[in-house]
């Protein structure tokens, strides 16, 4: 090989040439390097390092700078948790500092406390005008109970005198507060000193009039001919016929006044302030629509509401028993009584901002009848939202959300994410998620007793939306919670024949639940 093939060979390698070797001029003689060539080539070489060895510092550096960015993000996440689980002791330190002054406060209010006494029948019958039992001043509910085992006469028999030796003891309920709304639903009896489960409270529950009603809210779904025209037709009999004044919304008194001024008569409210005390007014309600109607009726009430009367008119029917047909036989059986009722419970829902001083200083509260549901909204980030029951920690959500849902809402959200079918009478919580990552992520039902903190954590990669019965939707950033109780004021829903009955008549015909043709009978038998 001569030696120009060996530089073009080197040339083509990217190596250097060493200074060394002689040049060779045209005619044929070596003519060595001179200085200033010299010093060129060896800045050359200096600067041609090798690609191999370029290449291996370089994936040498890289490993390095993520091995250092995996160390910098375990301190920001450890950072990020040691603050949440400040943030979270100082939290229960506060509520259980203001929990112990609340309770020692209630002690002497307590001890003349006039409470309610359960019935013994299978029937709880409901007035509409009765004395309000107060005990601690919460909501005009009795919230404080304490019952006492019964201690037997020791003069009677020996038999007697042995139990009496028995050690007296007392249970007591009570509310955690008066943000809380948690009130008492089972009566618990003592027979002898030995705790047993009596009559709940919440297994049929029937309504009776004491005075005839007065004022009647009718909602009716907007935007349909059918609905418009029923309404027309239910207002003028309510008038006429049973002499009952009728309340209705600004949008449909304006409509009614635009087809006659016979409807002059209908009221309708003002102004937002005139809503809050809207229970004050109305003796019942009733919804011409379906269940999206129903909700709105509900969200109108931010207080008590009074029952419910829902017409089926929309394309569903787990809360609308009632058929529109027959709406003047069923609403004389309504407005005379005495008629079963399902006792809806209500969510209450409070968002507190990390900004905030403590857990009482949040927004005004939202009460929902069907689910909360805290999604991603638009982000490509799953989830990652804490979650704890009470004072216990229950999970950290990792998926596209999560649905806490009431009994009533089972057959909603909830159940097309997986949930359980729930009777509405059941006092209980859903905890349902909503694509959980995990697989072993599986549904929940709590006690209705509890209160659900959902919050975001500081190190959240992306941002959380809550919407309350698919509307209000709110942003939750890191640091913000979603407090969930059950709220003080249930939905009071007129039942066409009774709660359970209705319940399974609306996801037979809703659901086609369990419907598949019959199994024959010509097979092969045992």
């Amino acid at each position: 090989m001569s030696l120009d093939q060996v530089e073009k060979q080197a040339s083509d390698n990217k190596l250097s040439i060493d200074v060394s070797r002689p040049r060779v001029t045209e005619n044929g003689f070596l003519a060595p390097f001179t200085s200033f060539e010299s010093e060129k080539a060896i800045h050359e070489y200096i600067s041609q390092t090798p690609v191999r060895s370029t290449d291996d510092h370089l994936v040498e550096f890289s490993e390095a700078m993520r091995t250092v960015a995996k160390a910098l993000r375990r301190v920001a996440e450890g950072k990020a948790a040691a603050q949440a689980e400040a943030a979270e002791w100082k939290r229960k330190y506060e509520l259980e500092r203001a929990r112990n002054q609340r309770y020692k406060s209630e002690e002497v209010a307590s001890e003349g406390c006039s409470c309610c006494s359960a019935s013994s029948s299978r029937q709880l019958v409901v007035h509409t005008e009765t004395e309000q039992a107060k005990c601690c001043g919460n909501h005009g509910i009795c919230s404080h109970e304490v019952l006492a085992d019964e201690v037997a006469n020791p003069n009677s028999d020996p038999a007697c005198k042995m139990v009496a030796r028995k050690a007296s003891f007392k249970l007591s309920w009570g509310c955690n507060g008066n943000k809380s709304g948690q009130h008492k639903h089972e009566v618990v009896s003592f027979e002898k000193g030995d705790i047993t489960t009596a009559e709940r409270s919440s297994k049929q529950i029937l309504l009776k009039w004491e005075s005839p009603p007065k004022t009647v809210f009718i909602v009716a779904k907007p935007n349909s001919t059918s609905v418009h025209a029923l309404c027309v037709e239910m207002i003028r009999w309510l008038k006429e016929h049973k002499k009952i004044d009728v309340l209705v919304e600004p949008r449909v008194r304006e409509e009614l006044l635009k087809e006659s001024f016979y409807f002059d008569f209908v009221q309708t409210w003002q102004d937002d302030e005139e809503i809050k005390h809207l229970h004050t007014k109305v003796d019942l309600v009733i919804t011409l629509g379906g269940d999206g109607t129903v909700l709105w009726a509900a969200s109108l009430f931010k207080g008590p509401v009074p029952p419910v009367v829902p017409f089926s008119l929309g394309s569903l029917g787990f809360l609308t028993p009632f058929q529109s047909e027959h709406y003047r036989e069923s609403l004389e059986a309504i407005l005379k009584g005495p008629f079963s009722i399902t006792l809806r419970h209500r969510l209450q829902c409070h968002v507190v901002r990390d900004s905030a001083k403590d857990e009482l200083e949040f927004e005004e509260p939202i009460l929902v009848l069907n689910e909360v549901t805290i999604d991603r909204g638009i982000s490509s980030y799953l989830t990652y939202l804490e979650c704890y029951c009470d004072s216990s920690f229950v999970t950290c959500v990792q998926g596209d959300g999560l649905i806490i849902s009431t009994t009533s809402g089972s057959t909603a959200y909830s159940l097309a994410a997986g949930g359980s079918m729930v009777h509405p009478q059941v006092p209980a919580i859903l905890f349902t998620p909503i694509c959980p990552h995990s697989l072993s992520f599986r549904p929940l039902i709590l006690p209705e007793y509890v209160a659900l903190r959902v919050q975001v954590p500081f190190n959240s990669r992306g941002q959380a939306w809550a919407s309350f019965d698919g509307k209000d939707r709110k942003q939750l950033s890191a640091g913000d919670a979603l407090i969930c109780s059950m709220a003080p004021w249930p939905v009071p829903t007129a039942c066409l024949v009774d709660s359970t009955t209705d319940f399974l008549r609306s996801i037979h015909e809703g659901l086609h639940w369990n419907l598949r043709k019959t199994q024959s009978f010509d097979g092969p038998r045992d």
